[in-house]
Protein backbone atom coordinates (compact mmCIF):
# COMPACT_ATOMS: atom_id res chain seq x y z
CA UNK A 1 0.00 0.00 0.00
CA UNK A 2 1.47 3.20 -1.04
CA UNK A 3 -0.28 5.72 0.16
CA UNK A 4 -0.38 4.86 4.59
CA UNK A 5 -2.04 7.12 7.03
CA UNK A 6 0.69 8.61 7.76
CA UNK A 7 1.28 10.10 4.45
CA UNK A 8 -2.31 11.12 4.44
CA UNK A 9 -2.56 12.84 7.88
CA UNK A 10 0.96 14.51 6.72
CA UNK A 11 -0.97 16.71 3.78
CA UNK A 12 -3.68 17.88 6.36
CA UNK A 13 -0.93 18.98 8.53
CA UNK A 14 -0.64 21.74 6.14
CA UNK A 15 -4.07 22.79 7.47
CA UNK A 16 -2.28 23.41 11.21
CA UNK A 17 0.43 25.78 9.78
CA UNK A 18 -0.45 29.13 9.75
CA UNK A 19 0.32 32.09 7.41
CA UNK A 20 1.34 35.94 8.53
CA UNK A 21 0.95 34.80 11.94
CA UNK A 22 2.96 37.56 12.89
CA UNK A 23 0.46 40.07 11.39
CA UNK A 24 -3.07 41.11 12.19
CA UNK A 25 -5.08 38.76 10.11
CA UNK A 26 -9.00 39.09 9.10
CA UNK A 27 -9.30 35.12 9.38
CA UNK A 28 -6.66 31.96 9.43
CA UNK A 29 -5.25 31.82 6.57
CA UNK A 30 -3.04 28.71 6.41
CA UNK A 31 -0.31 26.55 3.86
CA UNK A 32 -2.98 24.29 2.97
CA UNK A 33 -5.05 26.80 1.15
CA UNK A 34 -2.10 28.78 -0.14
CA UNK A 35 -1.08 26.04 -1.44
CA UNK A 36 -4.29 24.67 -3.37
CA UNK A 37 -4.90 28.32 -4.71
CA UNK A 38 -1.50 28.12 -5.60
CA UNK A 39 -2.59 25.46 -8.03
CA UNK A 40 -5.49 27.01 -9.26
CA UNK A 41 -3.30 29.79 -10.56
CA UNK A 42 -1.37 27.27 -12.22
CA UNK A 43 -3.84 25.67 -14.46
CA UNK A 44 -4.67 29.55 -15.46
CA UNK A 45 -0.81 29.77 -16.20
CA UNK A 46 -0.32 26.58 -17.98
CA UNK A 47 -3.36 26.42 -20.09
CA UNK A 48 -1.16 29.45 -22.21
CA UNK A 49 1.36 27.03 -22.11
CA UNK A 50 -0.59 23.81 -23.36
CA UNK A 51 1.15 23.96 -27.31
CA UNK A 52 5.20 24.28 -25.98
CA UNK A 53 6.35 21.37 -27.03
CA UNK A 54 8.73 22.11 -23.11
CA UNK A 55 5.14 21.87 -21.25
CA UNK A 56 3.99 19.21 -19.85
CA UNK A 57 1.12 19.24 -17.04
CA UNK A 58 2.08 16.04 -14.92
CA UNK A 59 5.50 17.92 -14.49
CA UNK A 60 3.61 21.01 -13.69
CA UNK A 61 1.36 19.04 -11.28
CA UNK A 62 4.62 16.77 -9.82
CA UNK A 63 6.49 20.12 -9.37
CA UNK A 64 3.42 21.34 -7.23
CA UNK A 65 3.20 18.53 -5.03
CA UNK A 66 6.80 18.56 -4.26
CA UNK A 67 6.99 22.12 -3.09
CA UNK A 68 4.21 21.18 -1.01
CA UNK A 69 5.27 18.62 0.96
CA UNK A 70 8.50 20.39 1.59
CA UNK A 71 7.34 23.52 2.83
CA UNK A 72 5.34 21.80 5.20
CA UNK A 73 8.78 20.94 7.04
CA UNK A 74 10.05 24.09 6.59
CA UNK A 75 7.16 25.99 8.12
CA UNK A 76 9.29 27.93 10.75
CA UNK A 77 11.38 29.47 8.21
CA UNK A 78 10.19 32.87 6.90
CA UNK A 79 10.44 33.39 3.39
CA UNK A 80 13.23 36.04 3.42
CA UNK A 81 15.04 34.42 5.55
CA UNK A 82 14.55 30.39 3.27
CA UNK A 83 15.89 32.43 0.27
CA UNK A 84 18.98 33.70 2.00
CA UNK A 85 19.76 29.86 2.74
CA UNK A 86 19.23 28.98 -0.80
CA UNK A 87 21.92 32.04 -1.85
CA UNK A 88 24.27 29.14 0.36
CA UNK A 89 24.85 26.05 -2.04
CA UNK A 90 25.91 23.78 1.12
CA UNK A 91 23.74 24.81 3.21
CA UNK A 92 20.75 24.67 0.79
CA UNK A 93 21.89 21.26 0.06
CA UNK A 94 21.97 19.85 3.52
CA UNK A 95 18.72 21.48 4.17
CA UNK A 96 16.90 19.42 1.60
CA UNK A 97 18.55 16.34 2.42
CA UNK A 98 16.89 17.14 6.20
CA UNK A 99 13.63 17.49 4.36
CA UNK A 100 13.95 14.68 2.58
CA UNK A 101 15.18 12.69 5.88
CA UNK A 102 11.77 14.17 7.21
CA UNK A 103 9.35 12.89 4.71
CA UNK A 104 11.29 10.07 3.87
CA UNK A 105 9.09 7.49 5.84
CA UNK A 106 5.71 8.68 4.12
CA UNK A 107 7.09 9.21 1.04
CA UNK A 108 9.51 6.24 0.61
CA UNK A 109 6.53 3.84 -0.21
CA UNK A 110 5.29 5.93 -2.90
CA UNK A 111 8.40 3.99 -5.24
CA UNK A 112 11.98 4.92 -6.24
CA UNK A 113 11.14 6.87 -9.71
CA UNK A 114 8.93 9.39 -7.60
CA UNK A 115 11.62 9.70 -4.95
CA UNK A 116 13.91 10.30 -7.92
CA UNK A 117 11.98 12.73 -9.47
CA UNK A 118 11.48 14.36 -6.52
CA UNK A 119 15.06 14.66 -5.28
CA UNK A 120 15.89 16.09 -9.09
CA UNK A 121 13.36 18.85 -8.97
CA UNK A 122 15.36 20.64 -5.97
CA UNK A 123 18.60 19.10 -7.05
CA UNK A 124 18.54 20.90 -10.69
CA UNK A 125 19.55 24.17 -11.48
CA UNK A 126 17.70 24.45 -15.03
CA UNK A 127 13.93 25.47 -15.24
CA UNK A 128 12.05 23.87 -17.03
CA UNK A 129 8.52 26.09 -18.28
CA UNK A 130 6.64 24.09 -16.12
CA UNK A 131 8.91 25.16 -12.97
CA UNK A 132 8.54 28.59 -13.87
CA UNK A 133 4.65 28.45 -14.20
CA UNK A 134 4.62 26.39 -10.55
CA UNK A 135 7.38 29.49 -9.09
CA UNK A 136 5.13 32.49 -10.57
CA UNK A 137 1.66 30.83 -9.49
CA UNK A 138 3.79 30.73 -5.77
CA UNK A 139 4.13 34.33 -5.97
CA UNK A 140 0.79 35.68 -7.38
CA UNK A 141 -0.95 33.41 -4.35
CA UNK A 142 1.37 34.50 -1.88
CA UNK A 143 0.25 38.39 -3.24
CA UNK A 144 -3.22 37.61 -3.36
CA UNK A 145 -2.89 36.77 0.64
CA UNK A 146 -0.89 39.79 0.97
CA UNK A 147 -3.56 42.37 -0.11
CA UNK A 148 -5.41 40.79 2.69
CA UNK A 149 -2.53 41.51 5.16
CA UNK A 150 -1.98 45.23 3.93
CA UNK A 151 -5.73 46.36 4.64
CA UNK A 152 -5.47 45.21 8.04
CA UNK A 153 -2.17 46.35 8.82
CA UNK A 154 -1.65 49.94 7.18
CA UNK A 155 1.07 50.87 10.08
CA UNK A 156 3.21 48.02 10.42
CA UNK A 157 6.37 48.85 9.26
CA UNK A 158 7.29 45.31 7.45
CA UNK A 159 4.43 46.44 5.35
CA UNK A 160 6.66 48.20 2.28
CA UNK A 161 9.48 45.71 2.27
CA UNK A 162 7.28 42.65 2.09
CA UNK A 163 5.61 44.43 -1.17
CA UNK A 164 8.82 45.29 -2.70
CA UNK A 165 9.85 41.74 -2.24
CA UNK A 166 6.71 40.31 -3.91
CA UNK A 167 7.81 42.49 -6.67
CA UNK A 168 10.56 41.88 -7.13
CA UNK A 169 10.00 37.98 -6.78
CA UNK A 170 7.08 38.28 -9.87
CA UNK A 171 9.18 40.70 -11.74
CA UNK A 172 11.31 37.27 -12.30
CA UNK A 173 8.35 35.50 -13.76
CA UNK A 174 7.03 38.84 -16.11
CA UNK A 175 8.00 36.77 -18.87
CA UNK A 176 5.66 34.03 -18.16
CA UNK A 177 2.77 34.29 -20.79
CA UNK A 178 0.11 33.33 -18.20
CA UNK A 179 1.44 36.28 -16.21
CA UNK A 180 1.49 38.78 -19.06
CA UNK A 181 -1.67 38.15 -19.96
CA UNK A 182 -3.24 38.46 -16.15
CA UNK A 183 -1.15 41.58 -15.72
CA UNK A 184 -2.68 43.07 -18.97
CA UNK A 185 -5.82 45.01 -19.17
CA UNK A 186 -7.67 43.18 -21.86
CA UNK A 187 -11.26 41.81 -20.63
CA UNK A 188 -9.86 38.40 -20.83
CA UNK A 189 -7.26 39.44 -18.37
CA UNK A 190 -9.67 40.97 -15.80
CA UNK A 191 -11.98 37.91 -16.43
CA UNK A 192 -9.18 35.16 -15.14
CA UNK A 193 -8.35 37.42 -11.81
CA UNK A 194 -11.61 37.72 -11.53
CA UNK A 195 -12.02 33.39 -11.70
CA UNK A 196 -9.04 33.37 -9.51
CA UNK A 197 -10.70 35.64 -6.71
CA UNK A 198 -13.64 33.74 -6.93
CA UNK A 199 -11.92 29.89 -6.69
CA UNK A 200 -9.66 32.13 -3.86
CA UNK A 201 -13.39 32.72 -2.10
CA UNK A 202 -13.55 28.79 -1.38
CA UNK A 203 -10.61 29.85 1.30
CA UNK A 204 -13.75 31.64 3.53
CA UNK A 205 -16.24 28.44 3.46
CA UNK A 206 -15.19 26.21 6.18
CA UNK A 207 -16.01 22.14 5.75
CA UNK A 208 -18.41 20.62 8.09
CA UNK A 209 -19.64 24.52 8.98
CA UNK A 210 -21.94 23.90 11.78
CA UNK A 211 -19.40 22.20 13.64
CA UNK A 212 -16.31 23.45 15.42
CA UNK A 213 -13.60 21.34 14.12
CA UNK A 214 -9.18 21.01 15.03
CA UNK A 215 -8.01 20.24 12.45
CA UNK A 216 -10.65 22.77 10.32
CA UNK A 217 -9.79 22.83 6.69
CA UNK A 218 -11.97 24.74 4.25
CA UNK A 219 -13.08 23.45 0.75
CA UNK A 220 -10.27 25.31 -1.33
CA UNK A 221 -8.07 23.11 1.41
CA UNK A 222 -10.19 20.00 0.63
CA UNK A 223 -10.25 20.47 -3.17
CA UNK A 224 -6.56 20.11 -3.19
CA UNK A 225 -6.15 17.24 -0.50
CA UNK A 226 -8.69 15.49 -2.83
CA UNK A 227 -6.51 16.03 -5.56
CA UNK A 228 -2.94 15.11 -4.34
CA UNK A 229 -4.62 11.83 -3.26
CA UNK A 230 -6.05 10.88 -6.66
CA UNK A 231 -2.64 11.79 -8.08
CA UNK A 232 -1.09 9.58 -5.81
CA UNK A 233 -3.21 6.60 -6.64
CA UNK A 234 -3.32 7.24 -10.46
CA UNK A 235 0.37 6.99 -9.89
CA UNK A 236 -0.21 3.66 -8.38
CA UNK A 237 -2.48 2.14 -10.99
CA UNK A 238 -0.36 2.91 -13.82
CA UNK A 239 -2.28 5.48 -14.77
CA UNK A 240 -1.46 7.08 -18.00
CA UNK A 241 -0.21 10.54 -18.20
CA UNK A 242 -3.47 12.36 -19.70
CA UNK A 243 -5.26 10.03 -16.97
CA UNK A 244 -3.07 11.38 -13.57
CA UNK A 245 -3.33 14.73 -15.05
CA UNK A 246 -7.22 14.58 -15.43
CA UNK A 247 -7.76 13.10 -11.97
CA UNK A 248 -5.50 15.62 -10.43
CA UNK A 249 -7.68 18.58 -12.02
CA UNK A 250 -10.70 17.06 -11.31
CA UNK A 251 -10.15 16.66 -7.57
CA UNK A 252 -8.54 20.44 -7.49
CA UNK A 253 -11.74 21.99 -9.16
CA UNK A 254 -14.50 18.88 -7.92
CA UNK A 255 -16.04 21.48 -5.29
CA UNK A 256 -16.13 24.90 -7.23
CA UNK A 257 -19.51 24.79 -7.80
CA UNK A 258 -19.68 25.91 -3.74
CA UNK A 259 -18.00 28.85 -4.44
CA UNK A 260 -21.55 29.61 -5.98
CA UNK A 261 -23.72 27.65 -3.53
CA UNK A 262 -21.72 27.32 -0.69
CA UNK A 263 -20.93 23.87 0.93
CA UNK A 264 -24.09 21.69 1.46
CA UNK A 265 -24.02 18.71 3.45
CA UNK A 266 -24.86 15.17 2.23
CA UNK A 267 -27.40 14.67 5.08
CA UNK A 268 -28.99 17.76 3.83
CA UNK A 269 -29.13 16.80 0.14
CA UNK A 270 -30.33 13.61 0.88
CA UNK A 271 -32.85 14.46 3.36
CA UNK A 272 -35.65 14.52 0.76
CA UNK A 273 -35.68 12.92 -2.45
CA UNK A 274 -34.82 14.93 -5.42
CA UNK A 275 -33.46 17.94 -3.53
CA UNK A 276 -29.73 16.34 -4.69
CA UNK A 277 -31.15 16.56 -8.04
CA UNK A 278 -32.38 20.14 -7.69
CA UNK A 279 -29.14 21.28 -6.07
CA UNK A 280 -26.86 19.86 -8.85
CA UNK A 281 -29.20 21.56 -11.93
CA UNK A 282 -28.80 24.83 -9.20
CA UNK A 283 -24.73 24.50 -9.27
CA UNK A 284 -25.01 24.18 -13.77
CA UNK A 285 -26.61 27.13 -14.24
CA UNK A 286 -24.60 29.47 -11.45
CA UNK A 287 -21.76 28.00 -13.25
CA UNK A 288 -23.11 29.13 -16.52
CA UNK A 289 -23.79 32.60 -15.81
CA UNK A 290 -20.79 32.90 -13.15
CA UNK A 291 -18.20 30.96 -13.91
CA UNK A 292 -18.06 29.52 -17.51
CA UNK A 293 -19.14 33.56 -18.86
CA UNK A 294 -15.26 34.98 -17.46
CA UNK A 295 -13.86 31.49 -18.70
CA UNK A 296 -12.73 31.54 -21.91
CA UNK A 297 -14.70 29.30 -24.66
CA UNK A 298 -12.20 26.53 -25.39
CA UNK A 299 -11.94 25.78 -21.41
CA UNK A 300 -15.35 24.71 -21.27
CA UNK A 301 -15.65 21.74 -22.08
CA UNK A 302 -12.83 20.13 -19.55
CA UNK A 303 -13.87 22.46 -16.72
CA UNK A 304 -17.97 21.17 -17.26
CA UNK A 305 -15.98 17.20 -17.06
CA UNK A 306 -13.77 18.80 -13.77
CA UNK A 307 -16.40 20.57 -11.91
CA UNK A 308 -19.90 18.91 -13.18
CA UNK A 309 -19.26 15.36 -13.90
CA UNK A 310 -16.57 15.17 -11.47
CA UNK A 311 -17.43 11.42 -10.36
CA UNK A 312 -17.97 9.51 -13.62
CA UNK A 313 -15.23 7.36 -14.95
CA UNK A 314 -15.06 8.89 -18.67
CA UNK A 315 -12.99 8.99 -21.76
CA UNK A 316 -13.22 10.87 -24.85
CA UNK A 317 -13.58 9.75 -28.28
CA UNK A 318 -14.10 11.80 -31.54
CA UNK A 319 -14.23 14.79 -28.97
CA UNK A 320 -17.12 13.56 -27.28
CA UNK A 321 -17.14 12.00 -23.65
CA UNK A 322 -18.04 8.58 -23.37
CA UNK A 323 -19.01 6.79 -19.67
CA UNK A 324 -17.39 3.45 -19.24
CA UNK A 325 -16.12 1.45 -16.04
CA UNK A 326 -12.34 2.37 -14.45
CA UNK A 327 -12.21 -1.73 -15.04
CA UNK A 328 -12.16 -0.72 -18.66
CA UNK A 329 -10.28 1.80 -18.87
CA UNK A 330 -7.83 -0.04 -17.16
CA UNK A 331 -8.00 -2.91 -19.80
CA UNK A 332 -8.86 -1.13 -22.71
CA UNK A 333 -8.37 2.78 -22.39
CA UNK A 334 -5.62 3.46 -20.46
CA UNK A 335 -3.90 5.61 -23.20
CA UNK A 336 -3.55 9.26 -23.47
CA UNK A 337 -5.43 9.30 -27.00
CA UNK A 338 -8.60 8.24 -24.78
CA UNK A 339 -8.38 11.04 -22.39
CA UNK A 340 -9.29 8.93 -19.61
CA UNK A 341 -10.58 10.15 -16.49
CA UNK A 342 -11.34 8.06 -12.86
CA UNK A 343 -14.54 9.76 -11.63
CA UNK A 344 -14.85 7.04 -9.16
CA UNK A 345 -11.07 7.32 -7.53
CA UNK A 346 -12.01 10.55 -7.18
CA UNK A 347 -15.13 10.31 -5.49
CA UNK A 348 -13.43 7.65 -3.39
CA UNK A 349 -10.31 10.04 -2.75
CA UNK A 350 -13.38 12.78 -1.73
CA UNK A 351 -14.65 10.20 0.97
CA UNK A 352 -10.96 9.50 2.53
CA UNK A 353 -10.44 13.45 2.76
CA UNK A 354 -14.02 13.68 4.25
CA UNK A 355 -13.75 10.79 6.41
CA UNK A 356 -9.95 11.89 7.39
CA UNK A 357 -11.28 15.13 8.35
CA UNK A 358 -13.85 13.29 10.94
CA UNK A 359 -10.98 11.73 12.53
CA UNK A 360 -8.97 14.42 12.73
CA UNK A 361 -11.60 16.61 14.90
CA UNK A 362 -12.48 13.67 16.88
CA UNK A 363 -8.93 12.43 17.53
CA UNK A 364 -8.58 16.04 19.04
CA UNK A 365 -11.21 15.77 20.98
CA UNK A 366 -14.43 17.09 19.46
CA UNK A 367 -16.89 15.41 20.35
CA UNK A 368 -20.18 15.59 17.82
CA UNK A 369 -22.10 12.53 16.85
CA UNK A 370 -22.18 13.84 12.91
CA UNK A 371 -18.39 12.75 12.99
CA UNK A 372 -18.56 9.92 14.57
CA UNK A 373 -21.47 8.78 12.13
CA UNK A 374 -19.47 9.67 9.07
CA UNK A 375 -16.70 7.79 10.60
CA UNK A 376 -18.72 4.76 11.57
CA UNK A 377 -20.85 5.18 7.26
CA UNK A 378 -17.44 6.14 5.24
CA UNK A 379 -15.31 2.58 7.23
CA UNK A 380 -18.64 0.42 6.38
CA UNK A 381 -18.91 1.49 2.95
CA UNK A 382 -15.20 1.01 2.02
CA UNK A 383 -14.72 -2.52 3.99
CA UNK A 384 -12.88 -4.69 1.36
CA UNK A 385 -13.48 -2.46 -1.20
CA UNK A 386 -11.61 -1.67 -4.29
CA UNK A 387 -11.88 1.70 -6.56
CA UNK A 388 -9.97 1.79 -9.89
CA UNK A 389 -7.90 -0.82 -8.47
CA UNK A 390 -7.07 0.20 -5.23
CA UNK A 391 -7.90 -1.00 -2.04
CA UNK A 392 -9.63 1.97 0.04
CA UNK A 393 -10.29 -0.91 2.88
CA UNK A 394 -6.95 -1.61 3.57
CA UNK A 395 -6.63 1.86 3.74
CA UNK A 396 -9.57 2.68 6.03
CA UNK A 397 -7.99 -0.13 8.41
CA UNK A 398 -4.93 1.62 8.81
CA UNK A 399 -6.91 4.30 10.71
CA UNK A 400 -7.95 1.54 13.23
Amino acid sequence: MAISKGLILKIFSAANIQRWNDKLRPMELTELDKQAHKMIIAYVLGKFEENDPEFDWQDLIEGGIFEFLQRIELTDLKPPVFYKIREHREEYDQLKEWVYKRLSPVVTPLGENFISRFKNYFSTEDESVSKRIVGAAHFYATKSEFDIIKRMNPTDFEIPEIERNISSRQQEYSNVNGIQQLDSDSNLSSNLRRFIDVCGQLRFQLRWGNIRRVTSTSVLGHMLVVAILAYLFSLEIGACRKRCVNNFLTGLFHDLPEALTRDIISPVKGSVEGISDIVKEYEKEQMKDKIYSILPLEWHSEMKIFAEDEFSDLITIDQQPKVVSSTKIKKEYNKDEFNPRDGSLVKACDDLAAFTEAYLAVRNGVTAEALYQAISDLKGEYKNKSVAGINFGEIYADFD
